[in-house]
């Protein structure tokens, strides 16, 4: 391939680690299943639109598959309705969905909630089996490749992409070590959805 004057000046792509699977067929997801891959990602651009996240309550809830998209509408149903409300009630029960499908989960803990702080700045490994994370607004997870020297050069999912993350119930101590990207005092936000198994109290 000949280079031209902009290709010449964009900087190599990174070789993506054995552990990593990243594609744009969520059918990527399902690679999670194999044992040595920690990190599944769909890339996806986000549903929503950038939104007003000003009032955004912090949402969270246990639910049986059919009744999480309903469980979204409820929570947000003190504010203001905006037509992005419905799209993302159905997008979680979308990704609720896939999570069941390569969890065998009938019953999921759905988080939702802005966050305007550092959150989990340092990085970890979950103590769970899989987690799935998506940000529909603003940066995104960072995580690490498991041979990274240090924690200098993150690299990250971007706004949309759809990320799920092996824990250490699953994978021990070769769970994908990964944080939230740290954006206290800069004035951003995110919109971050978790889903898990449920929480033992969540069943309570």
């Amino acid at each position: 391939m000949t280079l031209t004057a902009d290709t010449a000046t964009l900087p190599p792509l990174k070789p993506l680690p054995d552990h990593v699977r990243i594609d744009g067929d969520p059918a990527v997801l399902a690679t999670i299943g194999q044992p040595q891959v920690t990190l599944a990602v769909w890339q996806r651009p986000s549903p929503l639109p950038a939104p007003d996240l000003a009032d955004f309550p912090a949402i969270r809830f246990a639910a049986d598959m059919p009744s999480v998209a309903s469980g979204v509408r409820e929570a947000l149903g003190a504010l203001p309705s905006q037509p992005w409300h419905e799209t993302l009630a159905v997008d979680v029960a979308r990704l609720a969905m896939l999570y069941a499908t390569w969890t065998g989960e009938a019953r999921v803990e759905v988080r939702i909630e802005r966050v305007t702080g550092n959150g989990c700045w340092k990085f970890h490994a979950d103590y769970v089996g899989l987690r799935l994370i998506t940000t529909y607004c603003g940066q995104a997870t960072q995580w690490l490749p498991q041979d990274a020297p240090d924690e200098a050069a993150p690299r990250a999912l971007a706004a949309g992409d759809v990320g799920l993350f092996k824990g250490r119930e699953r994978a021990g101590d070769r769970a994908i070590i990964h944080r939230s990207p740290p954006i206290a005092g800069t004035g951003e936000d995110r919109l971050l959805l978790v889903i898990d198994a449920p929480w033992p109290e969540a069943d309570a």
